[in-house]
């Protein structure tokens, strides 16, 4: 309890209760008074509730009223509501005195002498405003109405002035900024390009997604140390309620909120435009080309968490401060300054969902889901009633068509893998540009599995020999149909090469990578160890074909079949490995000359292929030429049969696929 002001102070104070109480009509006015009092001396601050509720004690609390003959000395009103002397006359003179004080500041203020200053621009000048505001009303007669309106509509327009002015200029690093002190959040990026090779230019433009956490703030603190995104200092907010209280209780509630909601509106607006949220109309959306609408997708993304969790919540902060004294008016202002806004992003996403499918939007569509599905919550939250149900069910319209879109995009996707058509062939039997696509888009997709096991969910899709899926999650057997689409092409492109050799180095590259993809990422769970152990065997199987197919011819010069046998003619025997070593050295070096220019992507694949080579051919070589060599040494040409030794054969075998460029 505030201790007891000295005895001189008592009575002034005493008789400060007594002028309110008589003065005014109501508990508010009497506020009303006791603060502005309060604003020339703090003093009385320490007057208690004049109205107290019913069946308290009617005197004030915490002070005794004076003696009579003190109101008497002092010449103030007694009390019984009288003066000293039982006289209520001057308690009607001082009334009227009050009430044309208030129409002769009013009235000056409206003068041309006022020019255009603004009364809010002085502290003193704003409260004896509010006060002479607050003293006509409930009064009576044309001048008092009259003066009231003007009263009225200067609070309005200062009000206008001061919610403009109180905005600074903004950018977007400031609102990402502001969002990140706020919540400690990063602004969403999308989620693996980053760590992935990408070979698609629709791909490549989501591995830079920004670094948000660099931005500059410009932000002033507000009180409770929340960050102010409006820049509105407390001070402004202090007044800007002062205003909003004054004309509440003058039946001017509905003027408030419109300016309110114009000016707040508009900020918003802005604040969008600054995020690069653009007004754009399906058939805007239809025409932009995609690299323009990749990045507006993007801006999007971050923009709709910024407005609800960092612009939204700080408007409906403020708003409630501005317009405590009114929760309907406060729902109104709010919803009225903030619909246009949600409706705008809203509008944008629903553009998306519903516009022209290809793959290439499929991940910034996903992010756009994932944003929307992860924030609804928020962002109902923030309204009530009517407007609460209305965006609740714009949104899930809008989520509904976006998964719409997510679904067949995918399916556009499987169709497009089918229909590859190209011909060309890769020099070297090389990774497959469609192998690398495929598989980084099957990648990425894996990132969203929370999303799409719930979008993919009950999805008719048919797979043949679909043992491999039986306990598959939607999305994974979503994969498997991708991959599966993939791997057919891929043998349907094996066949644009002549030589077999190089079909089976082909498709063991392109299958290395498949499974590389799958077994260091997402994927590995999603298709189990299983389906990578068969695909491995099947990597085996193409070595083995190449193996096969490569160097039967060479390993047959080497067999003692068909040779004439070492008991009859050396002449014979002499000519038929000629031949034969002949046939080695034009056998060998063609696989030399082409297959260095091959590439066998994978080190690890590379060194075992070269060994099994090794193991297959040096033996064979190096027993041939030991038990024929003295057949041919010493005579005419020897160098010219037997032309490498062993250990020549060995060392350049390890020159093979390591894509040499063919000599001219």
């Amino acid at each position: 309890m505030a201790a007891a002001p000295p005895d001189g102070q008592e009575k002034v104070i005493a008789a400060a209760q007594q002028i309110v109480k008589s003065l005014a009509n109501s508990k508010n006015a009497a506020d009303d008074m006791i603060r502005i009092l309060s604003g020339f001396d703090n003093r009385f601050s320490l007057m208690s509730d004049l109205f107290p509720a019913a069946g308290a004690p009617d005197a004030a609390a915490g002070s005794e009223p004076l003696p009579e003959g003190d109101y008497a000395r002092e010449g103030l009103p007694g009390p019984g509501g009288g003066d000293g002397f039982g006289d209520d006359d001057d308690l009607e003179d001082e009334r009227d005195a009050a009430v044309e004080d208030a129409l002769r500041l009013v009235e000056q203020w409206d003068s041309p002498a006022a020019g255009d200053r603004l009364v809010f621009e002085s502290p003193e000048d704003a409260e004896e405003y509010l006060a002479a505001a607050a003293c006509l009303m409930g009064e009576a007669g044309p001048r008092v109405e009259a003066a009231l309106q003007v009263a009225m509509a200067r609070l309005e327009e200062e009000f206008r002035q001061l919610l403009i002015r109180g905005t600074a200029s903004l950018a977007a690093e400031d609102l990402h900024a502001s969002l990140l002190r706020r919540l400690s959040l990063t602004v969403p990026t999308f989620h693996s390009a980053s760590s992935v090779d990408l070979d698609c230019p629709s791909f490549a433009s989501h591995a830079d997604e920004g670094d948000e956490s660099s931005a500059a703030g410009r932000w002033s603190s507000a009180s409770d140390g929340e960050i102010s995104p409006y820049l509105i200092s407390p001070d402004t907010v202090s007044t800007l309620k002062d205003i909003a209280d004054v004309m509440l209780r003058a039946g001017y509630g509905p003027e408030l909120c419109q300016v309110y909601s114009e000016v707040r509106r508009d900020t918003l607006m802005e604040c969008l435009a600054v995020l690069g949220v653009d007004k754009m109309s399906l058939e805007e959306v239809q025409r932009v080309e995609w690299g323009v609408l990749d990045g507006k997708m993007k801006k999007w993304i971050q923009a709709l968490r910024v407005v609800v969790q960092g612009l939204l919540a700080e408007e409906r902060r403020i708003c409630g401060q501005i317009l405590a004294a009114d929760a309907d008016a406060e729902e109104e202002c709010f919803t009225e300054a903030a619909k246009g806004c949600v409706l705008q992003l809203l509008n944008f996403g629903d553009a998306i969902a519903i516009g022209k499918r290809s793959s290439e939007k499929l991940f910034r569509i996903l992010g756009m889901y994932e944003a929307l599905a992860e924030l609804l919550p928020e962002l109902e939250a923030l309204f009530s009633g009517d407007a609460r149900d209305f965006i609740k069910e714009e949104a899930e319209g809008i989520l509904v068509r976006l998964g719409d879109a997510v679904r067949g995009t995918v399916a556009e996707f499987a169709n497009a893998i089918r229909g590859e058509t190209s011909r060309r062939s890769l020099p070297g039997g090389e990774i497959h540009p469609l192998t690398r696509y495929v598989m980084n888009y099957v990648r990425l997709l894996a990132d969203y599995s929370r999303w799409l096991n719930h979008l993919l969910d009950g999805c008719e899709t048919e797979l043949e020999n679909g043992g491999d899926n039986a306990d598959m999650t939607p999305l994974g057997h979503c994969l498997l149909i991708l991959i599966t689409h993939l791997l057919d092409k891929i043998e349907d492109k094996a066949k644009l090469y002549d030589d077999e050799a190089l079909q089976n180095i082909f498709l063991m590259n392109n299958l290395w990578y498949v499974v590389q993809k799958i077994k260091d990422s997402e994927l590995k769970s999603l298709l189990g160890d299983n389906w990578i152990r068969k695909r491995r065997g099947q990597i085996r199987r193409y070595s083995t074909g190449y193996l096969r197919s490569s160097w039967t011819r060479v390993l047959a010069c080497l067999r003692d079949d068909g040779l004439p046998q070492t008991t009859g003619s050396s002449s014979a025997l002499k000519a038929a490995l000629k031949e034969r070593f002949k046939s080695f050295n034009l056998a060998y070096e063609e696989l030399y000359r082409t297959q260095t220019a091959w590439k066998v992507v994978d080190p690890q694949l590379r060194e075992e292929l070269k060994i099994s080579i090794s193991e297959k051919v040096l033996p064979a070589y190096r027993s041939f030429v030991g038990r024929f060599r003295g057949q041919l040494e010493g005579g005419r040409n020897f160098a010219k049969y037997i032309k490498y030794n062993p250990e020549d054969v060995e060392n350049q075998v390890s020159d093979f696929f390591e894509g040499k460029k063919l000599n001219a």
